[in-house]
């Protein structure tokens, strides 16, 4: 399973599997869907599901800069 990431840009939907490749302009998230791995977790595995929550409110930000 790959990570899904949905973002609504000038009335276009587009869907990224790397959060990197996300541009740093558009209109609304839609759909933010990490793939968490099974338990139990390795600590690299628990350093990256610790990212998660920081990537999605930056990505929040900037939908709210836009709404501005």
């Amino acid at each position: 399973m790959m990570h899904e990431f949905k973002i609504l840009r000038n009335g276009i939907l587009e869907t990224y599997t790397n959060y990197d490749d996300i541009p740093d302009s558009f209109d609304h998230v839609i759909k933010f869907a990490p793939v968490i791995p099974p338990e139990p977790h390795t600590d690299e595995q628990h350093k990256e599901i610790e990212q998660w929550h920081n990537k999605f409110k930056k990505l929040m930000e900037i939908e709210r800069a836009r709404s501005n």
